[in-house]
């Protein structure tokens, strides 16, 4: 079975439980998504599935990607993404995967680009709590020391300053799947998920830890 699919964030909303308790949901559409390549131990090295999620068009993709996709018969792709999978030999180029192989109440990770916002100081960035604010202060929302003088002189690596705030790489894990609509494609995450709305996504079944 495959392990995971590619998505989009359509936006947040809520749903009631069966005791009539209300909870917040992330409403993602989940596929479909076309096989674009099969990866096997004795081509690749590993076994995995590519996936192409969305439309996109011919003469916005470049020619290497035109001429890997040409080999599978499919069009062009939004985004393609590769995932895991136990069985290579059930899948061919072209077939299609929907949202039906997860379950309710099944966990899941999701990864998304966040939200990028900007330039940003280290106390929005970081959470830094800044210098005082009373009389005499010059330093209220500054960086502050970022090293010594004689020694090292210099500035360490991984140094936290301002800088570009967002627009990462991000997952949240362990998400509970509260309802799953096959038919329109849907899925409903309890929780929040990283990025903005029409984001893609990339959603996976959780990896137990042994």
């Amino acid at each position: 079975m495959c392990k995971g699919l590619i998505g989009k964030k359509l936006g947040m909303t809520g749903l009631f439980s069966p005791e009539g308790k209300h909870f917040p949901v992330t409403v993602l559409r989940v596929g479909p998504c076309v096989v674009t390549q099969v990866k096997t131990v004795a081509t690749d090295g590993y076994n995995a599935l590519q996936l192409g999620f969305g439309e996109k068009k011919k003469s916005r993709t470049n020619k290497p990607i035109k001429g890997h996709l040409k080999r599978s018969g499919e069009g062009c792709f939004e985004l393609l993404r590769e995932f895991s999978v136990d069985n290579p030999g059930d899948y061919e180029p072209g077939q299609t995967l929907s949202p039906d192989m997860f379950k309710v109440g099944e966990r899941i990770d999701v990864t998304a680009n966040s939200k990028g916002r900007g330039f940003s100081g280290v106390i929005k960035r970081y959470g830094f709590h800044g210098g005082g604010e009373t009389h005499g202060s010059h330093s209220h929302r500054v960086t502050g020391s970022i090293g010594s003088s004689a020694w090292p002189a210099k500035v360490i690596k991984g140094k936290k300053m301002p800088g570009h705030y967002g627009n990462e790489q991000k997952t949240t894990k362990n998400l509970e799947i509260a309802d799953i609509r096959p038919k329109q494609n849907l899925i409903f995450v309890k929780g929040a998920v990283p990025g903005f709305r029409s984001g893609l996504v990339s959603i996976k079944k959780r990896k137990l830890v042994k």
